[in-house]
């Protein structure tokens, strides 16, 4: 840590998805001001936290110009408090946590929580639509159409026939074949080989192209001029992150096993008018509501804060 970049330190545990909320922020601070640097740093171990611990307690704080530490998943909770009262003692860095702790709220300067968790009402607390990312709205290209498909989940029962069944429906319905959609299907890491096997059987008019033919900037620059977008209820951060590229976004209905908190959250999208299905059509000629930009207000506000 002696060699951090200035400004702002993200603590990431190696998942993509981790890390692509933090960096969703951190991105969003770049776009208010393109002299902020970072840099990304694994957690440290419990006896590297201990021995810095002990030796900043006997000895004047480093010189360090950190001035945000940022993290995401649990793993990275303990560094991120040592690491803030470490090295940022002398710049009064802040501690901004992603997703609910495990550690008590009152410890972060700031927790940014989406709302289906249902967080406790504190001043330190920010509610989001869903988890931050890094998606970004772009010029929506004529008769654009994306259909994204997860998998077997927790939340959900798979069901590939109910979802297929589904697939035919959204390509016979009036107000999008008189568009003439041009539809792209890409799965997840969690579809089943079979799936592919049953939607090849099926003969739908879609170009299919799976998960593993896509780079990691594939499905950003795919949703960003995608006009419209359908996708499974299985895959929520895929929701939010269609919604925040501005698409009208359809969801492919599946058997909740319970009444989690993620379906709970989705019933609130239906609710609020930002998602569709197939029986709540919506109607073609509504203004599509504007984009979530939930990366944006989270990293105004810690720039009102005069934090960064």
């Amino acid at each position: 840590m002696s060699d951090i970049v200035p400004d702002i330190c993200i603590i990431s545990d190696g998942k993509p998805g981790h890390l692509n909320q933090s960096l969703g922020l951190v991105e969003a601070l770049l776009r208010t001001n393109a002299s902020l640097t970072y840099k990304v740093c694994p957690p440290a171990s419990c006896w590297h936290l201990l021995k810095l611990l002990i030796t900043h307690l006997f000895t004047t704080p480093a010189p360090s110009e950190v001035r945000l530490f940022v993290a995401a998943g649990h793993r990275t909770h303990l560094t991120l408090l040592v690491y803030k009262w470490c090295f940022g003692r002398k710049t009064d860095a802040k501690a901004v946590v992603l997703m609910q702790p495990s550690l008590p709220l009152r410890w972060f300067d700031l927790c940014l929580i989406p709302e289906h968790d249902q967080p406790a009402s504190m001043p330190n607390v920010i509610e989001t639509w869903g988890a931050l990312n890094r998606v970004q709205p772009g010029i929506k290209a004529k008769n654009t159409g994306l259909i994204l498909i997860g998998g077997p989940s927790k939340h959900f029962d798979w069901d590939e026939r109910q979802v297929i069944n589904q697939l035919k429906l959204i390509l016979e319905q009036k107000e999008e074949h008189k568009e003439g959609i041009d539809w792209i299907l890409t799965t997840s890491r969690r579809t089943p080989e079979s799936f592919l096997v049953s939607l090849s059987a099926a003969q739908l008019k879609i170009n299919i192209v799976p998960c593993a033919q896509t780079g990691k900037d594939w499905l950003p620059e795919q949703l960003a001029t995608a006009g419209t977008c359908w996708v499974t209820e299985d895959s929520v951060s895929m929701v939010y992150e269609a919604l925040t590229a501005g698409c009208r976004v359809g969801l492919i209905e599946l058997n909740s096993k319970t009444d989690s908190r993620i379906a709970r959250g989705l019933a609130r999208l239906r609710a609020s008018g930002r998602v569709r299905s197939l029986k709540q059509p919506g109607n073609p000629s509504e203004k599509v509501l504007p984009a979530l930009a939930e990366a944006r207000r989270c990293a105004d506000l810690i720039i009102k804060k005069g934090w960064i």
